[in-house]
């Protein structure tokens, strides 16, 4: 290839390095932007991976009120990292054992620092099989506060709500329960 060739590819480069430092931030920030639409780590768009726990709730159509909920309290991106978690998942049919009014209450922008501390206290940083969980075992939770497993003709309990099923996913493990496990008052 002769110099006279790569003229326009010199000059360019020259162009693009003389340009006020604004417009390269501009062009960097409209890149980053278009890479990771919604930002955060639950907006990688990859579908051929191992899913997080996060898209297992999403791909579950028995879990529409959790991810309603982590939607609400912006947890989402938090449980789509690395982890390692393991979350107690409730069903819809969980939250509906709840009084009336109480999970349109929790979704309320003004009670977000509640809706967290419910769901925190459905995680725990560890990825735990169901055969990790030991009867007596005193699990501690997101929150801070501690579940208590138990083991019952040959099904799983934490906190008086039974594992009805459980899920492998990227960063741990997703455990559907029938309950809710509601941390008591402080």
């Amino acid at each position: 290839m002769t110099l006279f060739c790569k003229l326009p590819a010199v000059a360019l480069l020259l162009l693009a390095a003389c340009a006020p430092a604004s417009d390269q931030a501009e062009t960097s920030a409209s890149t980053a932007e278009a890479a990771a639409p919604g930002g955060g780590q639950a907006a990688v768009d990859d579908t051929v991976s191992q899913p997080n726990v996060v898209r297992v709730a999403l791909g579950s159509k028995d879990h529409t009120t959790l991810v309603a909920a982590l939607q609400a309290a912006d947890l989402v991106n938090s449980l789509a990292n690395a982890g390692p978690f393991t979350v107690f998942a409730p069903t819809n049919a969980a939250f509906d054992k709840l009084p009336a009014g109480t999970v349109e209450t929790l979704l309320k922008p003004e009670n977000k620092l509640k809706l967290k501390t419910v769901l925190h206290h459905h995680v725990t940083t560890s990825a735990l099989d169901v055969a990790d969980l030991a009867d007596g075992q005193s699990l501690s939770m997101v929150d801070g506060v501690s579940e208590a497993i138990t083991k019952k003709d040959g099904a799983t309990y934490i906190g008086g709500a039974k594992v009805i099923a459980s899920v492998r996913a990227s960063n741990g493990w997703v455990h559907v329960i029938d309950g809710v496990l509601v941390p008591p008052a402080k």
